[in-house]
């Protein structure tokens, strides 16, 4: 059994979170006033049950960098991460006339349940020029709150309609000649105290051997200034993501930030023909403490999809 949960909306902003007196996760998708920074709803802050946070919020190094958000670094062009575009022969350049956004468009459902909280947002990818280019259904549901084994989780599933009557390509820094930089797709970035932390999948240590690597799940743990304790974000395929329109590889840099995107278009673009769609689920164990192989797989295990 799920532990208690709280729920608040504060309409037309945030949603919040809580667990006893531990605010677990914001999900803010009040457009921030940075356009260059792509305009976009994110979860910052993401906390364990003990309340340790395991989100960065506009880093110095990237701006852009919020939280948890759904990203799409190209895409026909325009760039749907923030910041600097990476142009093939001339590096990153501030282009703000690609900066693309995520517009919040409404909510389909919205069930908040004493152990349980989901909602389906709809959401309208607009161009720099503000024209309508896809309609995603953006579902969010947090769940499995479970004091004893300091853990909870978040799913976040995204499914993504091309209203162009032309194709969608999708690519990253890497397609564009920049090589190890695949990152696009649902991103994660870390606070400034988990630089140099732990990264482990299936079977592998580090997050060299990681980058550009496929498997079930990512798991990167840090450890925090202030309090004495480590944390662990886990980040898990549902088996379903196998089916969708392109393979997944991770993006994870551990030094000098600490950041993982579970990236659709790592080493080669692809195309999303109009009227059509791609769906992806993703589950996000936030725990308390440093897991070890063997207990990021049998939390896991506990919560099958």
């Amino acid at each position: 059994m799920s532990h208690p949960i709280t729920v608040t909306h504060r309409h037309g902003e945030s949603i919040t979170v809580e667990s006893g007196r531990t605010e677990l996760m914001t999900y803010v998708y009040k457009p921030d006033p940075g356009e260059f920074e792509s305009q976009k709803p994110y979860v910052h802050p993401l906390r364990t049950l003990a309340g340790n946070t395991v989100t960065g919020y506009r880093p110095n190094d990237h701006r852009w960098h919020k939280g948890l958000q759904m990203t799409a670094s190209h895409v026909s062009g325009q760039n749907f991460w923030g910041g600097n575009t990476y142009v093939r022969g001339e590096g990153y350049l501030a282009l703000p006339e690609r900066v693309g956004s995520m517009r919040h468009e409404g909510f389909e459902a919205f069930e908040a349940h004493p152990d349980e909280l989901r909602f389906v947002e709809n959401l309208r990818w607009l161009n720099n020029g503000g024209d309508p280019w896809a309609l995603e259904r953006r579902e969010l549901r947090a769940h499995s709150v479970d004091p004893a084994n300091g853990t909870w989780a978040l799913d976040w599933s995204i499914r993504l309609t091309n209203t162009c009557d032309a194709p969608l390509r999708f690519g990253s820094p890497t397609t564009e000649g920049r090589e190890m930089a695949g990152y696009t797709g649902l991103h994660w970035r870390g606070p400034r105290e988990f630089t140099g932390g732990a990264v482990r999948g299936p079977g592998t240590t580090g997050a060299d051997a990681m980058m550009g690597t496929q498997g079930r799940w990512l798991a990167f743990t840090g450890e925090h200034d202030e309090v004495d304790g480590h944390s662990t974000v886990v980040f898990e395929h549902c088996p379903s993501n196998s089916e969708s329109v392109h393979e997944s590889h991770w993006f994870v840099r551990s030094d000098p930030t600490p950041a993982v995107a579970i990236s659709w278009a790592f080493f080669e673009e692809f195309e999303l023909p109009g009227g059509e769609s791609f769906e992806y689920t993703y589950r996000i164990l936030i725990a308390d403490g440093a897991l070890n192989h063997e207990r990021i797989d049998r939390t896991l295990d506990e919560h099958p999809w």
